[in-house]
């Protein structure tokens, strides 16, 4: 009996050990996430005000200073009601 041997290398589990070793501590070797949301500077401040679908903005104090007031201290209730989540 005649062996065909073409002296192929196998992949044995001692090889493949580093290469799974290293893949899981490639997230600690990560680059940190820096994604801002909006360039605020320092001569403009915003304020993050509640919009009526429930998601939130910012909007500049100074365009707050000049809004017009439609309903100052509304009840829990009414708040609701405008949000449209009645009871």
């Amino acid at each position: 009996m005649e062996l065909n041997s073409n002296n192929k290398e196998t992949i044995s589990r001692r090889k493949v050990l580093p290469f799974i070793g290293v893949s899981l501590l490639i997230p600690f070797f990560g680059f940190p996430y820096n994604k801002e949301k909006a360039p605020i500077s320092d001569k403009e401040k915003y304020q993050t005000l509640l919009k009526s679908d429930g998601t939130t903005v910012l909007v500049k104090e100074s365009s707050l200073k000049s809004a017009k007031i439609l309903k100052k201290n509304i009840s829990n209730n009414s708040f609701l009601t405008w949000l449209g989540r009645n009871k």
